[in-house]
């Protein structure tokens, strides 16, 4: 009589361990060990600078948009003031450095830690507020917060801006593009397993299910006011900790980047990336910054052939407009995202070459 083999059509825990585990199947973790690989052996070693500085960025503003979407996509409350806090964490990285003379390395989860607290002070009116009402608060903590680093110019010297000095962890000097991509996509990683593992706790259930139902939710005794502020926290944590590695990969910061376009660009990253999705924040950093190197290229394209000066400022709200646009095609087309795309690819493959 023949052997007969069956698979399994399914995944089936048998305990504790397997059902928290991040990586249901082996083949995800194959696969992100050998991205993983590829991208810390040969990335840095073949890439040109121009490509390295792409990367940081999408690195950088990758764990922002990591905290924002903890906020709004796993939590449900709306922020407008993402970038400010990014900002709250340049400067808070810059004055320590400079002024108390902090090391590189403890400077920059301390200005995370400086910004997680005044993200909790602007996250005070998620207690009584929310939908438009919350986003109109935190668009105001954002303007305060500009205007703070506008003209408190004896702590963040206004418009003249604060010079950092160069990072160092003990003897190593951390300089370049090739340098600053280990330590930055190193964070990201970490950060990464840090919220992955935050949504799979209690405080990550007790977020989701505010997102849901927040008056279900403290029905079944969940204190959801305590639960908004650790959100606002997490998320403005992250923020600061992204704006302190940004500003010692800038070296030279000032208050112009640190405004309302960049918060729309943090919202947009979350929408386009997928909300409620770690992954999506990375996808959605990935495809914004893509979009503003093409859209700084296809400017200065222009300008070179004459076509801007002749249109004169008709040029200037492209970028808003493309963000805009793409939006709306998101919302419109693929509401969940690139994640949920890069989900339909993944399970596409995975059944192939059969159609169900």
């Amino acid at each position: 009589m023949k052997n007969l083999s069956f698979h399994p059509c399914g995944n089936y825990h048998e305990n504790y361990s397997q059902e928290f585990s991040i990586f249901e199947t082996w083949f995800g973790r194959v696969s992100l060990s050998v991205f993983l690989i590829l991208l810390f052996g040969f990335a840095p070693f073949v890439l040109s600078p121009y490509l390295l500085y792409v990367l940081n960025t999408i690195g950088i503003l990758a764990i922002a948009a990591i905290g924002l979407n903890i906020l709004v996509g796993y939590t449900g409350q709306i922020s407008l003031g993402h970038g400010a806090f990014f900002g709250v964490g340049a400067y808070a990285a810059a004055i320590l450095a400079t002024r108390l003379g902090v090391p590189f390395y403890l400077s920059i989860p301390a200005a995370g830690f400086v910004t997680a607290l005044i993200g909790m002070i602007f996250g005070i009116p998620s207690g009584r507020l929310k939908g438009l009402y919350l986003t109109i608060a935190t668009l105001a903590g954002q303007i305060i917060i500009e205007y703070v680093l506008i003209q408190w110019e004896s702590l963040t010297r206004g418009t003249m801006g604060i010079t950092l000095p160069a990072p160092q962890i003990f003897d190593w000097t951390i300089s370049g593009d090739k340098t600053f991509f280990f330590f930055i996509f190193a964070c990201l990683v970490m950060m990464t397993w840090f919220a992955v593992n935050i949504m799979r706790s209690k405080y990550g259930r007790a977020f989701i299910a505010i997102r849901d139902n927040d008056r279900a939710a403290e029905g079944m005794g969940i204190p959801i006011f305590k639960y908004k502020l650790l959100s606002f926290a997490i998320s403005s944590f992250y923020a600061g900790f992204a704006g302190a590695l940004w500003a010692y990969y800038m070296v030279s910061i000032t208050t112009e980047p640190f405004n309302l376009g960049l918060s729309v660009e943090f919202i947009a990253m979350v929408i386009i990336g997928g909300m409620g999705n770690i992954p999506g924040a990375i996808f959605g950093a990935t495809f914004i910054t893509v979009l503003n190197e093409i859209l700084r290229y296809t400017t200065g394209l222009l300008m070179n052939v004459g076509v801007v000066t002749s249109m004169g400022l008709n040029m200037a709200p492209l970028k808003e407009f493309v963000f805009g646009l793409a939006i709306v095609l998101f919302i419109l087309l693929e509401p969940k995202g690139i994640a949920e795309l890069w989900r339909i690819l993944r399970s596409y493959f995975r059944l192939w070459p059969f159609s169900y």
